[in-house]
């Protein structure tokens, strides 16, 4: 049974803000959040990010960046990442993560490109992606929960 998410990009105010969110939103009684390999620790979402996501009807205004750390891996019971090299570095990183780690696309077969500093058409873009591996996921956590 899966209670807790976690998705994890690079900075944490890009990407994995987003897909926690549409997670939460849709999966009510789960434990999301997120962070990041590289994390910008505490900086707030991007402006584009926020922009979006209240176009959902969902605020991530309180957002801050943290840091991947080894409780956040060992307190979840998924952890999601947006590309294969993510995955890789982080099984690298935390070994106990085998098994529960997963790209986001997984089901799809995609990688989540990175929008950081790019326009707003990049961003659009790339949450069109996370919406479709977060309906991937939600299907799949739906059917063993």
């Amino acid at each position: 049974m899966i209670k807790s998410i976690l998705v994890v990009c690079i900075g944490n105010i890009c990407r994995s803000p987003m897909a926690a969110a549409l997670f939460a939103k849709q999966l009510p009684g789960l434990h999301c959040r997120s962070a990041g390999i590289g994390a910008l620790i505490g900086q707030p979402a991007a402006p584009y990010s926020i922009e979006l996501m209240k176009q959902c009807d969902i605020d991530i205004s309180d957002h801050r960046a943290q840091q991947l750390q080894s409780w956040l891996c060992d307190s979840s019971d998924l952890i999601l990442v947006m590309d294969i090299e993510q995955k890789q570095h982080i099984e690298k990183q935390y070994p106990t993560t085998r098994g529960k780690l997963f790209r986001l696309g997984q089901f799809s077969q995609f990688d989540v490109f990175d929008p950081y500093k790019r326009p707003r058409d990049e961003f659009e873009s790339c949450l069109r992606l996370i919406e479709q591996g977060v309906a991937d996921w939600v299907k799949r956590i739906d059917s063993v929960n």
